[in-house]
């Protein structure tokens, strides 16, 4: 394999020509084709083409899981090849992120130093396919238009890496000499460098699946418990390597303790806004790239759990955690500025480098916080009557008449987020691909999951209401989804003005129906068929025993697979501690704990993870459904070519799952249907 390596020096006879090996192979074309080939042509792709990616093994690895499947099946194959630990525990260290998750302006990649936003070059790998005749010998001959142009003659065989200048044509010729006889192939290299942006709330950030999830501890860790005569204790898994305080009674100092428990949290991309690799937004961008090997894709991850359009997009907002890596860093940013603003400076910054430099595309979802459905979630899980006074007086807690009201002021923020948007994606919406949110509560049967303990058993005060989790779940299902679909594609009596309608994707509501929290399989993982009982009796309730051991099954905590593929797409609470065990520093100062040993942690440790959020393969689904969108946005056809086959080893075989059906563009002009009445549930229409 050759390498031609292009550089702005300060004269053209510097260019230099090099080889894989380090040795020069400069050479001259002496002999004339006497024939255009016909069975033979140049291919080319770019290699590490997703750009927030530092080392070419990660991208790798996922072009060798996606190359021909959906990404839901990827995700799939990648948690069985990694026994459900995860695949980002390790390549969120390989990141052009910071410690909080902000990009850098300078990343080295692949051991080159780039500006993330105006690359100079990318690295492209040049071969030939057809009938080349065995034995034969390759003159090449690439012109980028910057000097004379550069030769390199090798066996017909070998791969040809050379660094294609931004923005420029690179003009590549082959001679190929067999038998007495030279024919001539040419093609001509223009990289297509898509910059996007992930907006919106936790479920655009990847809240519930944090990069590296929470090391967890066979041994138990005591909580306070708040009821109605007094204080009660339970124990719950802590986190390995704590040595501080496990017992309700330790006397160290509560600073002391938490700085220790902060150090062993669960990793992400950014701390402050839970965000991760797994998020959808990303996982969609990524598929982009691996699917067309003529683009490289730079991508900014700005979405942020908590966010809300005025507070998160517009405004700052609180950051959910303060842990930057893997210690405790004082540098971590307590308020994370408005989503808008980062990207608005962001790409001022890009075109004082490259004027032309544009927003290709932008990946939004919103809406929900605005209507408190976090507070909704609450008001379904909390049933103890002391905490839901506590929730209540605090705002943890929301009805669905709070929802509703919020919903009715919903269009009118939406309007100022399209103007603000307008500008950004140069005038048309179009580019804007938002996509919806997945009910979490529907059940297989077609109904509504029964509620109860199953899944909720982590907090003694938890239990799934039923009839509470029926009204939010028709409530999602019948009001806020048709209204946020209106609102995004202006239809339905929303009123917009000319290039307002944006891109709309929802083609994983249906098989989301099927993956409800309620959902179980045979194939689900052992520890959650063994350890987390339906009838909410997973932990002992005996405190000697639940100090050294606190699952009620003859399986340690430590067994808990966070990525293992299971039936339910959709976090239960108990799911979100065990993968999470989020202790949030934003919170309201009325239910800020006083240590870690506080009432109040037991409940936002399990909520503040990620319940009712979607696992990885919920996420996936959400990205096959977002990459259909963005395709069709961008002009961009499913690849089924650009795979270097002989560098990448066969991937494993995916495990079994219906995959999402991948659906059209949602034509603007459409019209919801009308929303049927809350009372009454509606299916999700079948995949398309």
């Amino acid at each position: 394999m050759r390498q031609l390596t292009f550089r702005r020096l300060v004269a053209p006879g510097l260019l230099a020509l090099l080889c894989l090996h380090g040795r020069p192979a400069l050479a001259q074309i002496s002999l004339l084709p006497t024939e255009v080939a016909t069975d033979v042509s140049i291919s080319w792709e770019v290699r590490n083409r997703f750009r927030l990616f530092r080392d070419e093994k990660d991208f790798n690895r996922h072009l060798a899981a996606e190359s021909g499947r959906t990404i839901l099946q990827a995700e799939q194959t990648l948690a069985q090849e990694t026994d459900g630990r995860g695949w980002a525990r390790d390549m969120v260290t390989r990141l052009c992120v910071d410690g909080a998750g902000r990009v850098l302006d300078t990343c080295v990649r692949d051991g080159v130093r780039e500006s993330y936003l105006d690359p100079v070059d990318h690295r492209v790998t040049v071969r030939l396919t057809g009938a080349v005749p065995a034995g034969a010998s390759c003159a090449w001959s690439v012109d980028n238009g910057d000097g004379a142009p550069q030769t390199l003659t090798n066996g017909c065989g070998e791969d040809v890496n050379l660094r294609a200048l931004y923005g420029r044509t690179t003009k590549v010729t082959v001679d190929i000499a067999a038998g007495g006889v030279t024919r001539r192939a040419s093609d001509a290299i223009a990289v297509r460098d898509l910059l996007m942006a992930g907006l919106g709330d936790s479920i655009a950030s990847g809240e519930g699946d944090p990069d590296r999830p929470v090391a967890l501890t066979d041994d138990g860790f005591c909580f306070r418990n708040f009821i109605a005569t007094g204080r009660s204790e339970y124990f719950r898994p802590g986190r390995v390597g704590f040595n501080g305080d496990k017992a309700c009674d330790g006397a160290r100092d509560p600073d002391t303790n938490m700085q220790e428990w902060a150090r062993l949290s669960a990793r992400w991309m950014s701390s402050a806004c839970h965000r991760s690799l797994y998020s959808y937004q990303l996982r969609a961008a990524l598929g982009l790239a691996v699917e067309n090997p003529h683009v490289a894709v730079t991508y900014l991850p700005l979405a942020c759990t908590g966010a809300t359009i005025d507070t998160g997009l517009f405004g700052p907002q609180r950051a959910r955690e303060l842990n930057c890596g893997d210690t405790n860093d004082s540098s971590c940013p307590t308020t994370i500025a408005g989503q808008i603003t980062q990207l608005r400076v962001i790409l001022e910054r890009a075109k004082r480098a490259r004027p032309n430099r544009k927003l290709d595309l932008v990946f939004l979802t919103i809406g929900a916080n605005d209507t408190y459905f976090s507070g909704l979630v609450a008001d379904v899980m909390i049933d103890s009557t002391a905490e839901r006074l506590l929730a209540r007086r605090s705002g943890v807690i929301s009805s669905v008449e709070d929802a509703q009201a919020q919903l009715d002021k919903l269009p009118a923020n939406f309007a100022r987020l399209r103007a603000a948007l307008k500008p950004l994606v140069g005038g048309s919406l179009d580019k804007v691909v938002f996509t919806s949110y997945g009910n979490p509560a529907l059940a297989a049967d077609g109904g509504v999951c029964a509620g109860g303990r199953d899944g909720f058993d982590v907090h003694p005060a938890f239990n799934a209401n039923g009839e509470r989790l029926r009204r939010v779940t028709l409530f999602v299902q019948n009001k806020f989804l048709p209204a946020v679909k209106a609102l995004a594609t202006c239809t339905g009596g929303i009123t917009c003005g000319p290039g307002e309608s944006m891109a709309f994707a929802d083609a994983h509501q249906a098989a989301f129906a099927q993956h409800g929290f309620c959902a179980h399989a045979d194939t689900d993982p052992d520890f959650d068929r063994e350890c987390f009982s339906r009838e909410g009796k997973s932990f002992a309730a005996n405190l000697v025993d639940a100090a050294t051991d606190p699952m009620a099954c003859d399986l340690g905590a430590s067994e808990f697979r966070a990525y293992a593929s299971r039936a339910r797409w959709i976090r239960t609470a108990n799911d979100s501690y065990f993968t999470a065990m989020t202790f949030p520093e934003g919170v309201s100062s009325t239910i800020q704990p006083s240590d870690l040993h506080d009432a109040t942690w037991g409940i936002l440790s399990a909520v503040y993870g990620g319940a009712v959020h979607p696992t990885a393969e919920g996420y996936a689904a959400m990205a096959d459904s977002a990459l259909t969108v963005a395709r069709s946005v961008l002009q961009l056809g499913q690849a089924t070519t650009g795979v270097s086959e002989k560098t990448l080893a066969p991937p494993a075989p995916p495990v079994p799952q219906a995959p999402v059906a991948p659906g059209p563009v949602q034509a603007p002009q459409q019209p919801p249907a009308p929303a049927a009445p809350a009372d009454a549930y509606t299916p999700a229409p079948p995949p398309r």
